[in-house]
């Protein structure tokens, strides 16, 4: 052929030598070719997860695009990466001999963590997520990105016990750590290990250069795999796991229509709390139903109310309170909004020397309800003789003239407090109950202004983040403590939702979008998402 096959890839290292290997192949049946490199969507976005970006062929849009423009003869995608209906005009015209259909763990130190109940791994695939949560459900998964070389120095780089590969991809780059293992278990993505190549539909010589480098057997079992996929209506969003391969009797192995289809099929949800798994097994030429028998399988027993129920939280707005929420909180979030909670701090009372309380303390500060109650843990009402209280929050206010007595004023926020105190407290001298970990913003301006301040220590603030999901917009803070401690493990990409001025304050050295409540209430905090997001 006169002709130079101008072959499209991605830019990436393992798109350029999965395109290389077309490429040697065919010129070694004595074509010319060309490669030409395309920069993707899949390639660019890298700020968030696959199943995130709700994009239908992520990876292969730009060149489907090249192709019919002109630009490219041929494309050469990871199958996995291929959507299972592909454009008009644009047909499979081949596919190599498979390669390792392995997920492969990549880990830092030992396979010790396996065991342990809290371990973070690292995965952008939502399929790999529901498989690793369903068997060890305790474990988090925090979203990585990127090509293989950023992503296994990703792993150096952060404090995440393991990430999860493609075996092919390791392998075909040299690139497979010694400190790495197949997992057996792990139901591959449909198409898993093999490379396409997609032509256009009335390109009939091309196609028939293509059929040169077909192979038969991975045709017959991809087919089968993204056939159940297709069923399943599932894509890159949800979690389905399949495998076929033609096993073969030693007297039969060269004989290519003889053998026997194993097929192994499973969906999960997200979470991967549940799984339902197929199994089926047939001979070489009455294969051509196994998608079907299995795909109904998958779907008599749950899968289309478990694919509904993808779709619904899909459309849902999801945030992340860093303090538990009751029920009742969770019952006035908008219809609209999935809502979780955990609490990012812990917080333990601490004993208060008799010695502080010994005489009359004249000027009292009180910053949180925390402290009230590390206060009246320690001692009875009758024991706190405080002539003047002075505290911030109207919560804290009514907590306080609840268990000890009544105040003499209070602010919405520390700052305002201090610029009062500065103004109108008797004396010089106050004692300020308080965490070892706040702002120093009000004893700074009361020092400044020559006001005494005794800090006592009442409770112990200790940081305890857990990784939240990516897909999570919003995230919900109550004190400069729960930034702090999300951001231990977590991105700042979402909208930060602030009880007030202060937690805003330090959410704001960290989140781009801050928002404030217009009331220091968690319910306030809640009306704060409600708005944002029925506007949007």
């Amino acid at each position: 052929m006169s002709k130079t096959l101008r072959i499209g890839t991605r830019d990436s290292k393992l798109a350029l030598w999965q395109a290389k290997t077309v490429q040697h192949m065919l010129e070694q049946l004595g074509h010319k070719t060309l490669i030409v490199p395309v920069k993707s969507t899949g390639d660019i976005v890298l700020n968030k997860p696959l199943y995130e970006l709700g994009i239908t062929g992520i990876f292969t849009k730009a060149l489907d695009t090249a192709m019919l423009n002109g630009d490219i003869d041929i494309a050469v995608h990871s199958l996995k990466d291929v959507p299972t209906v592909l454009p008009k005009g644009i047909i499979q015209a081949a596919v190599l001999k498979r390669g390792n259909v392995k997920d492969t763990l990549v880990y830092k130190n030992n396979e010790e963590f396996l065991a342990s109940r809290h371990a973070i791994v690292a995965t952008s695939s939502l399929r790999r997520k529901a498989q690793w949560l369903n068997r060890y459900p305790t474990h988090s998964i925090t979203d990585i990105r990127g090509n293989v070389n950023l992503r296994l120095q990703k792993l150096q780089n952060h404090t995440w016990n393991a990430a999860i590969f493609a075996a092919a991809g390791l392998g075909r780059l040299n690139l497979r750590p010694e400190k790495a293992i197949n997992l057996d278990w792990m139901v591959p993505a449909p198409g898993q290990g093999a490379v396409m190549i997609a032509a256009l539909e009335n390109d009939k010589n091309t196609q028939a250069i293509c059929a040169q480098i077909n192979d038969s057997d991975t045709e017959i079992c991809t087919s089968i795999e993204r056939k159940f996929l297709n069923l399943l209506e599932g894509g890159c969003t949800a979690p389905i796991g399949a495998i076929a391969y033609i096993k073969r009797d030693k007297e039969n192995s060269e004989d290519k229509s003889k053998g026997e289809v194993l097929f192994h099929g499973v969906l999960l949800s997200p979470d991967g709390h549940k799984k339902i798994e197929v199994k089926r097994n047939e001979k070489l030429g009455h294969h051509h139903d196994i998608a079907n028998y299995c795909s109904n399988f998958v779907i008599e027993r749950g899968g289309k109310r478990l694919m509904d129920a993808m779709t619904t939280k899909n459309q849902l707005t999801h945030v992340f309170s860093t303090k538990k929420l009751s029920n009742n909180q969770k019952n006035l979030f908008d219809s609209k909004i999935k809502v979780e909670s955990d609490d990012f701090i812990k917080i333990s009372f601490n004993r208060i020397k008799p010695q502080v309380l010994k005489s009359e303390i004249k000027n009292v500060v009180i910053t949180s309800q925390n402290a009230v109650e590390a206060l009246t843990t320690n001692y009875a009402a009758e024991e706190l003789q405080f002539k003047n209280i002075y505290c911030v929050g109207r919560r804290t206010k009514r907590l306080i003239e609840k268990k000890i007595g009544p105040v003499a004023h209070h602010e919405k926020n520390a700052k305002k407090l201090a610029e009062y105190l500065v103004d109108y407290i008797e004396g010089t001298e106050l004692t300020y109950f308080c965490s070892n970990l706040r702002l120093d913003e009000l004893p700074n301006m009361l020092n400044k202004n020559h006001i005494k301040v005794n800090q006592i220590d009442a409770y112990t603030t200790k940081l305890d983040s857990k990784t939240v999901d990516t897909a999570v917009q919003g995230i919900m803070f109550y004190s400069p403590s729960t930034v702090q401690s999300f951001i231990k493990t977590n991105p700042t990409k979402a909208i930060a939702f602030c009880i007030g001025e202060t937690t805003a304050k330090e959410a704001k050295k960290h989140f781009k979008d801050v928002r404030i409540a217009k009331i220091p209430t968690v319910e306030s905090v809640i009306d704060l998402v409600n708005l944002h997001y029925k506007k949007n």
